[in-house]
This record gives C-alpha cells, structure tokens and sequence, in this order.
C-alpha cells in the first residue's frame, strides 16, 4: 500500500509517499481501516520538525476517517463496513491504518467521512478549549488567534454558541471574512493594524476573560497584556515558533493571570469523553449549526505540499489528504 514516511527529521520534502508492507489482519482491539481521508494540522508539522520525540521512520498523521475492512479479536460494537473516525492516533497518511479501537467513534450516517475527518482533532480541540479549559459564559470575551485556520473557524462558533464576543486576529482580507461568516464580533488583520491596539480601542484595557492562542511567539506577550486580573491564557500551539520563558512573577505583575498549554490527551482521558465531545461536534454537524469548512483537498503524495502551505499561513479551514 502506499504510505507517507518520515525517514529523517527535516522539512517538508521528508515526507516521502512509498510502497510499504500492506496491512491485512488487525491484532486484538484493533480495526483495519481503508482510509478515506486524513487530517493535516500543526502537529504533524512539529512531528516532522522534531519538535517531539520520534521513533524513525514513522508515517505522520493524526486524524482521519474511512471505512473498518476487519476488527481484532475483543472489539464489541465495530463491524467490518462501518464507518469510523479517530484523532490521536499516529500513521494516518496511508492507504489504510490500524487504528485502536477504543481511540475510535462510529461517524453517524449523516456526516461526510471527508468531513469526520476534517473536524475530528480540530473539533475536539475547539471542544475542551471552550468548555473546559475556559468554561466560555455568556458574556465572556475572548481572543481568537488564526481564526480563519482550522481550530479557529470551529472555536468562533462553538465560543458563540456559548455566549461569547469574540475577537479574531486574522492575516488577510479574505480571511477576515471567512472568520466573520464563522460568527466573530471583531476581526483584526494582524498584518494592517497591531492587534493589542485594536481590541483596546473597542474594548479598553485588558479587556479579555481568554485568549485562546495556537500562534506563540509573535503573539503571546501581547496576548497576556490584554487579560483582565485572573484572566486565562491559554496557548496550545507554536506555529510562529515556541513562546518564551516567563516568571510565574510576571503572571502576578499582569494580574495574577493563569496560564496553562492544554494538550488533547488529557482532555480525552476516557472513552466516555471521546465519545461525548465527539458526539456534540456530529449533532452539531449533522443539525447545520457547525459548517466544517474544507480549504484544500490534496492526493496523500502531495503531503509535503500541504504541510508547506499549512507552514506559510496560507490554508484557511482544514487540509484533506485523499488515498
């Protein structure tokens, strides 16, 4: 079958589309998936770079959907035809993958695989940072970095949905009004006027509960000056490279604020939380009140040219890679 491998840590052209072993039987507690479409998002990108531990060679890919061609021995509840997502599982830009079974949801008949696959990780993202890591109430403001991007579109309305205003930063025109039709109150173009500057003149000094920030470096400090005493900070990714070492000192000169880099393990402790955050994103979903916005559709030998455009800022919504 083909598959996507990383042989060597690097950029974009180590992801290299090769013949490799096929996979036939599922061992216990696995399902033997014909994947119909895999998720891109950053973590592949800092799997690729390094940024984490990897055992090489590896097939990156963390997302995807398709349909169960076999199940392992002690699956109850799977069948061979389902149809199933899964986000957190390693190996994903294949022709077909083995997937726990346990780290799997059944997709319901009225959402798209192309479509589970576009919202699972983010989705699931979008999920616990809205409801958990800052339970967003109404009236509660937060700051929306990338929001045209992935997680962005999807935490706008799921943060609406709640009841919050939601600023976005945004790095063009047409994504401003991407991030708009999601539902943000305010967009700023962060490449035309200083975002710390713009939500202060609509909203005054530290005006904000959260700021939800997946971008780092360029955006973090910045983002700390515009929290209210005992507002969150919420930074859970480094596309713009990693944020600095702080003080917890300086989190008590800001405000006493709290800061925490929420990572999708520890939200999806259990079954019983992968199954209901993922059964609210397909409700949503399946209701017409969550648009899943597909930016780019690529064949899966066309990894690295989607990994280069996730790295230039230039995707809005989410990057397919289709077998």
């Amino acid at each position: 079958m083909k598959a996507i491998v990383v042989e060597e840590l690097g950029g974009a052209e180590k992801l290299i589309p090769k013949e490799v072993p096929g996979l036939d039987a599922p061992g216990p507690g696995e399902l033997l998936v014909d994947v119909a479409a895999a998720g891109v998002n950053f973590v592949d990108v800092y799997h690729r770079r390094g940024l984490y531990d990897m055992d090489l060679p590896f097939t990156p890919g963390m997302e995807g959907a398709g349909t169960v061609v076999a199940v392992g021995a002690g699956v109850d509840g799977i069948e061979p035809g389902d149809r199933v997502g899964w986000a957190n599982v390693l190996g994903s830009y294949a022709e077909r993958h083995l997937v726990q079974a346990d780290r799997a949801v059944r997709v319901p008949d009225g959402v798209e695989l192309r479509l589970a696959a576009a919202v699972l990780l983010q989705g699931l993202t979008a999920h616990y940072l809205a409801t958990d890591t800052w339970p967003l109430q109404p009236g509660d403001r937060c700051l929306i970095h990338a929001g045209a991007g992935g997680v962005g579109l999807l935490l706008t309305q799921i943060a609406k949905r709640r009841g919050a205003e939601v600023f976005t930063t945004v790095g063009t025109a047409d994504k401003a009004r991407l991030s708009r039709e999601a539902g943000a109150d305010h967009v700023i173009v962060y490449t035309e006027e200083d975002f710390q500057t713009a939500i202060e003149e609509v909203a005054g000094p530290k005006p904000l509960d959260v700021v939800y920030d997946g971008v780092g470096a360029d955006t973090f400090m910045k983002g700390l000056d515009l929290l209210r005493p005992r507002g969150l900070m919420a930074t859970f990714g480094n596309a713009s490279g990693p944020v600095p070492e702080i003080s917890p000192l300086l989190l008590s000169q800001k405000g006493s604020l709290f800061l925490t880099r929420p990572t999708m393990a520890h939200y999806l402790l259990t079954r019983d939380e992968l199954l209901g955050r993922s059964a609210d994103l397909f409700s949503w979903m399946e209701a017409g009140e969550l648009d899943v916005r597909v930016g780019q559709e690529l064949p899966l030998d066309r990894a690295a040219d989607a990994h280069r455009a996730l790295e230039a800022r230039e995707t809005t919504g989410k990057v397919l890679l289709i077998p």
